[in-house]
């Protein structure tokens, strides 16, 4: 059976569907230059996407139709729907951004993203994990407190458009206690959204 959604590292064909979903997501998204240097930069940059399957359109030609064919067994495109980002430098995974397309936001694609990112960091022998958010944005805070980040301070006029207060928030340690609950979230996670998982296991 097809499943529902592909976990998988970003590519270079990715870009222009990132692009769509991160300028629907952010008053100053990255630029395609940027996502172009983070998949280039295999030492210290995971990029994520999530991908869903929507079988009523036509496969695509060439290479990336005979990806999607190879990944999945039924009728159905594969279409880029989230994305995520980390960098994981000296022990710290720094989640960078995390983005859904609005079309699929409140199904929990967002968790799925940032959990997967937290799996990787660890596989990758990661210690601890940070980052920043919106001090007005309280459901991303929510969630980030579920996976134990906490507030350790607050950077002031981080954000470029409207100068708001940025939450610098931490998760430590990243340790077997936390991937075991961790796998127990990935699993749950797994039983509602029916995905399969080529990110987290390092491949370098």
């Amino acid at each position: 059976m097809t499943p529902a959604y592909i976990l998988r590292p970003m590519t270079l064909e990715d870009i222009p569907q990132v692009l769509q979903i991160d300028r629907q997501s952010f008053s100053t998204p990255w630029s395609a230059r940027t996502y172009e240097f983070e998949i280039n930069n295999r030492d210290s940059s995971y990029l994520v996407v999530v991908e869903a399957f929507a079988p009523e359109l036509e496969r695509p030609g060439g290479l990336r139709g005979l990806a999607a064919r190879l990944r999945a067994s039924a009728p159905g495109v594969a279409q880029v729907v989230g994305y995520g980002g980390c960098w994981l430098i000296a022990g710290e995974a720094h989640i960078s951004t995390i983005a859904v397309a609005p079309g699929y936001r409140g199904r929990g694609l967002g968790e799925l993203l940032l959990a997967a990112m937290l799996k990787r960091a660890i596989n990758c022998n990661g210690d601890y994990s940070v980052l920043e958010v919106r001090a007005s944005n309280y459901a991303a805070q929510a969630l980030y407190e579920k996976y134990h980040y906490r507030v350790v301070g607050r950077r002031r006029g981080y954000y470029r458009d409207d100068g708001e207060d940025a939450l610098l928030m931490e998760a430590r340690p990243l340790d077997e206690a936390y991937r075991q609950e961790l796998d127990a979230r990935l699993e749950a996670l797994r039983a509602r959204l029916d995905f399969v998982d080529y990110f987290t296991v390092p491949d370098r």
